[in-house]
């Protein structure tokens, strides 16, 4: 496919994204169930279509780490803790792929930021789960494991820059907004919006960071604006 070509093609997925995002933030916010089940699990793979689309050598990992991410969407959409086990699964694995890529891109050659960001990210995790853990019953050591994962996610991706670490920190907020519920916690206003958007955006500031971060500076951008966000 020419340059011309894939850019054409990225820009229709990106909006095709955007375009769904939206409509799932808007299903949450009028309580439309069916919108919402059909709009979710088309979110990552529109992202992933994007990045194949607009980068021929995009870090190998990219693409699964939004597959896995598609899984666990779709897991906690059926409901039930078996399905939620399974869902956090899946997105365990997405960490992995995450972490694994941004080390292999030179996330942690500035040893001191590193440390400096781990340092900070641990106060975090540490503060969340000693606040969270008596509520979460059952599910305390799976969440504290995932959490571990997730909080590596936000510690190596901002070691890419600004893009991948805001991404990093959003998903971060995001669960942790998804782990209050588990704990009972009394829901914000627009809760379940707020959990959608802040994921939305993470997956998209990840992939189009990542995707920056791995260009050959010689490399055409085939970049576009996200107009609209969502999780």
């Amino acid at each position: 496919m020419t340059i011309t070509g894939r850019l054409r093609t990225a820009r229709g997925l990106l909006s095709a994204f955007a375009v769904t995002s939206a409509a799932h933030l808007g299903a949450i916010a009028t309580g439309a169930t069916a919108l919402q089940h059909a709009t979710k699990p088309a979110l990552m793979p529109l992202l992933a279509g994007w990045v194949a689309a607009r980068a021929e050598q995009a870090p190998k990992l990219l693409v699964p780490a939004l597959a896995f991410s598609t899984g666990g969407d779709v897991l906690l959409q059926v409901g039930g803790e078996a399905a939620f086990l399974a869902g956090m699964g899946s997105f365990a694995a997405a960490h992995i792929c995450y972490v694994t890529m941004f080390v292999k891109l030179g996330a942690l050659k500035d040893r001191r930021r590193t440390v400096l960001t781990a340092l900070a990210y641990a106060a975090a995790w540490g503060v969340m789960i000693s606040q969270l853990w008596p509520g979460l019953g059952d599910l305390k050591i799976p969440v504290a494991i995932y959490s571990l994962l997730l909080s590596s996610t936000a510690v190596s991706s901002a070691g890419l820059g600004w893009r991948t670490g805001l991404g990093g920190a959003l998903f971060l907020l995001s669960d942790t907004l998804i782990a209050t519920e588990l704990a009972e916690w009394k829901a914000l206003p627009g809760h379940g919006a707020w959990v959608m958007a802040t994921y939305i955006a993470a997956q998209y500031l990840l992939a189009d960071g990542t995707v920056r971060a791995a260009r050959p500076e010689s490399a055409p951008a085939l970049s576009a604006p996200l107009a609209t966000a969502g999780r």
